[in-house]
């Protein structure tokens, strides 16, 4: 079966038929093109595909498209506003928070929510906001001081 999903992604209204099984991370993915939001375990461990549902961080692997009738949905790829990085894009960029940039985007998606959240978190609220996300390449200490450089 199909319903059709009314939402508001990255602050553009939509209007779409989606299958009611189809996930969150397919339909922004395949359907509107925001690739931004990666697959990386597909069962929900790694956060890679963390995005913001309504300012809190979801899981889109885990999450389904039908789930988010009526919701705000953002993804990495609305945090830019005209072409300019928000200010942690910036502070990522800076102070060297990717190393192969592929779980950047779940990183800073739900570095995003905390900063909402409390726009000045100590190094622990750092890390337990993301404690969901995983990082291969790293010993998570660049992406924690790229946090900390966009607070206050």
């Amino acid at each position: 079966m199909k319903s059709i999903l009314t939402l508001t992604v990255n602050g553009r209204r939509r209007e779409d038929l989606v299958p009611d099984t189809m996930l969150l991370l397919d339909y922004l993915r395949e359907q509107l093109g925001l690739t931004g939001t990666k697959q990386g375990c597909d069962g929900g461990e790694c956060g890679a595909c963390t995005v913001l549902v309504d300012d809190q961080p979801r899981l889109a692997c885990s999450t389904l498209a039908v789930q988010m009738q009526g919701r705000r949905v953002e993804t990495i790829e609305g945090l830019a506003k005209a072409g300019r990085l928000s200010r942690l894009q910036q502070a990522f960029h800076e102070k060297l928070g990717t190393q192969c940039g592929f779980c950047t985007p779940g990183m800073i998606m739900a570095a995003e929510a905390l900063l909402r959240r409390n726009p000045n978190p100590g190094r622990d609220e750092i890390k337990a906001a993301l404690a969901g996300n995983l990082c291969r390449c790293t010993g998570y200490v660049k992406i924690i001081e790229s946090v900390e450089a966009a607070s206050g």
